[in-house]
């Protein structure tokens, strides 16, 4: 549900989760759900900004340069454990996700249309990795926690997929410009002046709450409005509810929040945070 949501947002997203929960298996079966080009790049210390972007090479025997893309010339870019290469490679991903562009020696070379990064991290490990800052985690729509599955959940992976691979089989449902109308639907679905006010109140109490370092800024609220439209539309509805911003509000906000040190103390997670927020606020009738 919440990969959907940020298609059709046209958000980038993260995933964060312990190894072997099926993190780059979503991705790469969402992928081929859509007649979309994808790539794939695992993320290393050695990796660089021109493995990304491209570079120029040149030719002596034709006494030019000629352009080679990097693996960012996609529609969907799994960037494998983005927390391991090094900040300077990780910046210029993030300049890429925002900009949808590239620029090598001057030229300037947009990307396919639709782009999604869609990044994972591993949590538990913190030898050799560089963690991103929260100036560049504020970049991405959307952050998916996915957890173990539970008994008859795993029971059933067991059951169907200890033999071949899930992916063996899918079959596109959905081309990119079919993709492009229903963001554009999406986008445009009534939201009532209440639920501007609503989500502005939300995001004031995170920047206020005595337990946050730094709050939602205004481009969190904005996605979490995008997140909201999205989850509507996908409910079939023409216009957002409040349960749609309460049910986007934790994904799309809990890695922009920093907690004080008292706060982690306690073992107060940002998603804890915001739903004691979201508890607190009155809800528009």
């Amino acid at each position: 549900m919440h990969m959907v949501v940020a298609l059709l947002s046209g958000g980038h997203v993260i995933i964060e989760d312990v190894p072997g929960v099926g993190k780059t298996s979503m991705v790469a079966s969402m992928a081929r759900s859509l007649s979309l080009s994808f790539r794939r790049i695992q993320f290393t210390p050695d990796v660089t900004p021109s493995d990304l972007t491209g570079f120029m090479i040149y030719h002596p025997g034709r006494n030019e340069f000629e352009f080679r893309e990097g693996v960012v010339m996609c529609n969907i870019l799994l960037a494998d454990e983005i927390n391991r290469t090094s900040p300077k490679t990780q910046s210029s991903l993030l300049e890429v996700m925002e900009e949808r562009q590239v620029t090598i020696d001057g030229v300037t070379r947009p990307l396919p249309v639709p782009f999604f990064v869609m990044a994972t991290q591993n949590p538990i490990e913190y030898v050799g990795t560089y963690p991103l800052p929260e100036a560049q985690l504020d970049r991405f729509f959307m952050k998916i926690v996915m957890g173990y599955p539970d008994a008859a959940e795993e029971r059933a992976i067991l059951s169907h997929h200890a033999v071949r691979s899930p992916l063996h089989g899918l079959e596109p449902v959905m081309s990119g410009e079919d993709l492009l109308a229903m963001q554009k639907e999406a986008a445009e679905l009534h939201v009532d002046d209440t639920l501007l006010g609503y989500a502005v109140e939300l995001a004031r109490r995170t920047r206020e709450h005595p337990m946050v370092a730094l709050g939602v800024s205004p481009r969190g609220t904005l996605c979490l409005l995008r997140a909201a439209r999205a989850a509507a539309y996908c409910r079939g509805a023409s216009f957002v509810l409040p349960d749609d911003i309460q049910a986007m509000a934790v994904p799309v906000w809990s890695h922009r929040l920093v907690l004080k040190r008292e706060a982690r103390m306690e073992n107060v997670s940002p998603g804890d945070l915001i739903k004691s927020v979201l508890k607190e606020v009155k809800v528009p009738v």
